[in-house]
């Protein structure tokens, strides 16, 4: 399977257990303490990076920085929505459309210049030829 569809299916399971770790309790546990709301939120928290993570590596070696966040602010909206409108009870709003065209703005942008991918990492390793590294 592609790194790309790997990275973005990874993201979106590791979206939704975000989507409710951050705003579940506002529902689910509202008659309780926070502490409670906070210590749920965390345990559901941990399971949404056991996806994040794995998501965010394997992203990382198709795909440059400003890429997979865009992608992952997509998925956000696109998990956010149907979350919010049908576990949480909101309203249909326009501006849910108005801020997904915006955001497909942004992934016009980032991903215009193709040829731009990842930039080399800053650190070197001591087995790289010297030459490599010009002198001063």
């Amino acid at each position: 399977m592609n790194r790309v569809l790997v990275t973005v299916a990874l993201l979106i399971v590791s979206n939704t257990f975000m989507t409710f770790a951050w705003y579940a309790h506002l529902r689910d546990l509202a008659h309780k303490p926070w502490i409670i709301a906070a210590l749920v939120s965390w345990v559901i928290a941990l399971c949404e990076y056991l996806f994040q993570v794995p998501a965010n590596r394997i992203g990382y070696e198709t795909l440059s920085l400003p890429q997979l966040k865009i992608i992952q602010e997509v998925i956000t909206l696109t998990v956010f929505v149907p979350f919010a409108m049908l576990y949480m009870h909101q309203s249909w709003s326009w501006n849910y459309l108005w801020a997904a065209l915006c955001l497909m703005g942004a992934v016009f942008f980032i991903f215009r210049e193709p040829g731009k991918q990842k930039a080399e990492p800053a650190t070197a390793s001591c087995s790289e030829p010297a030459a490599r590294y010009p002198q001063e």
